[in-house]
């Protein structure tokens, strides 16, 4: 009973640990701008100013929301087709330093983002990509890949050879034993990598911040960074937490309606 009590205790600090921010972010949108300052843990006087500041014309965080969809919905589909592609060239065909090509995908993920900039930067110049979706999308694809093969690899191992072995005896071509039996088979893990590549393309902010000078261009997340007060000068901490909290609900949403796919998806080959 002792380990029971002990356990759910653990449980729950750790859920109240991670959702403390959380918490404070939507308590904080709420206040009234003129108490932003207050550190009660709940609001004196309920408001929903700082939602509507969050969407007032200056912002334009209308237009910076379109772009992070823009930009995350193009990464995680370029991921997808490239990953899944990559992913079951590693799992199925047998060739020459296939682990070492699996590792060097692996030790790309390890190169700090922050180091790669400036030379990315210096390419987009040239290239007179600044100002564009592609500056901020390739960059992220390539931050995302890695993980997607890794993590698509070890699932495309866990399905058995021999129904595409089966499918190619009823006529099917290597291609369309993929697309007609192993893509469907692998919808679980195809969709873990969907939701965890959009999300840390839609929480991006160091390309973003790097690629785009243009406010219409700007992502949600460098948009936010940029929100101004009343005189230019003071920090808008309600408006940047209630911009916060319209980021952070719909991929919160998404995880809950979706969670069922992203388990199965993250746990698919652990029990035979």
């Amino acid at each position: 009973m002792t380990r029971r009590i002990l356990s759910v205790a653990g449980v729950a600090a750790v859920v109240a640990y991670c959702l403390a921010p959380f918490y404070w972010m939507v308590v904080s949108a709420f206040r009234r701008p003129q108490d932003q300052f207050d550190d009660s843990p709940v609001p004196s006087r309920w408001s929903t100013e700082n939602l509507s500041a969050v969407f007032s014309g200056g912002n334009g965080f209308g237009r910076a929301l379109l772009n992070s969809v823009v930009v995350a919905g193009c990464t995680t589909a370029l991921t997808l087709l490239i990953g899944t592609s990559t992913a079951y060239a590693l799992a199925r065909l047998d060739f020459r330093f296939k682990n070492a090509v699996l590792g060097l995908v692996v030790a790309a993920s390890m190169f700090p983002g922050i180091s790669q900039l400036v030379p990315l930067l210096k390419l987009f110049t040239d290239l007179g990509w600044i100002n564009t979706y592609q500056a901020m999308v390739l960059p992220s694809l390539g931050f995302a890949l890695p993980l997607s093969v890794w993590l698509l690899t070890a699932f495309f191992r866990q399905l058995p050879f021999e129904l595409e072995q089966a499918a190619m005896v009823d006529g099917c071509t290597r291609g369309q034993a993929f697309r007609k039996i192993i893509v469907p088979l692998a919808a679980p893990g195809v969709f873990t990598t969907a939701i965890l590549t959009f999300i840390a393309t839609w929480n991006e902010f160091l390309i973003a911040l790097s690629m785009v000078n243009r406010k219409e261009m700007q992502t949600a997340t460098v948009a936010i960074s940029k929100f101004t007060g009343v005189s230019g000068f003071d920090q808008p901490f309600g408006t940047q937490m209630a911009a916060g909290v319209v980021v952070t609900v719909p991929l919160i949403a998404v995880v809950l309606v979706f969670q069922r796919r992203i388990v199965a998806g993250l746990t698919a080959g652990g029990v035979k």
